[in-house]
């Protein structure tokens, strides 16, 4: 058997993928249940404390693996990002069109039990989440010439743009909820914090991702191939944003 045939047969194995699931299909939606379905704030603070640290550790481990493991075939992120992307996009699309049909069979909008909503806000959150796209850019343009620390420091103005997204996520969040605008309120509450907290969800494995990607890199190891996804996967985050805050916020 020829060295060419045992290398297409040797298999990566990795316990990323398991970790992930865990806390994403297994504990999270326990918090989500828990809250929605037993009413008990304790036990979805609890299991989301388990939940969200669990994803982002999976995803770290993973990126990490990716960045700094050598393997031994390559081109498969250039396939595999269109088809991961489109599939995300589909979700927003089937959330969007449950959305679109609410609003548009109803016979008055919003609904009686809804605040005003501050808009200053999400003007704000938009230039911010922008602007980290452009930083994000001005990174791989560094890391294409060569600028390791201009990328670093690119890389960690992003990721503190979008630490201060979502910042301003939950501080409008503690804002409605003071005013006892909750996902209960009414069916536009059920689909604003829905929306909004499934691109905030993004937000956060997009930070996580870039962490994963800052730490190798200040000892030296980058993925050139991983940082372009990693920026395709933000451009889209935020592009996806531009959708939520023109229909649930100006519609």
């Amino acid at each position: 058997m020829s060295t060419h045939a045992i290398t297409e047969h040797q298999w990566e194995t990795s316990k990323a993928p398991i970790i992930v699931a865990v806390g994403c299909l297994l504990v999270i939606p326990l918090a989500f249940a828990s809250y929605f379905q037993y009413h008990s704030l304790g036990m979805a603070i609890a299991f989301l404390g388990i939940g969200v640290p669990t994803l982002l550790a999976g995803i770290a481990v993973w990126v990490n693996e990716g960045v700094t493991h050598k393997h031994d075939q390559f081109g498969y992120a250039n396939m595999a990002l269109p088809i991961f992307i489109t599939s995300e996009a589909f979700i927003f699309l089937g959330i969007f069109a449950a959305y679109w049909t609410v609003r548009l069979l109803a016979d008055s909008w919003p609904p009686a039990g809804t605040p005003h909503i501050n808009l200053d806000i999400p003007i704000l959150m938009t230039i911010i989440l922008v602007s980290s796209s452009v930083t994000i850019h001005i990174a791989e343009g560094k890391l294409e010439a060569g600028d390791i620390p201009g990328f670093r420091s690119m890389l960690m103005v992003t990721i503190a743009l979008a630490a201060v997204f979502l910042g301003c996520t939950f501080y409008e969040y503690s804002h409605l909820v003071a005013e006892n605008f909750v996902p209960s309120t009414n069916i536009f509450s059920s689909a604003f914090f829905s929306i909004t907290g499934f691109h905030a969800a993004h937000v956060l494995v997009g930070i996580g991702i870039f962490v994963s990607v800052l730490l190798p890199a200040l000892g030296g190891k980058i993925n050139v191939d991983f940082v372009k996804c990693a920026g395709v996967y933000w451009h889209f985050v935020d592009i996806v944003w531009f959708f939520v805050v023109s229909q649930i916020y100006f519609w």
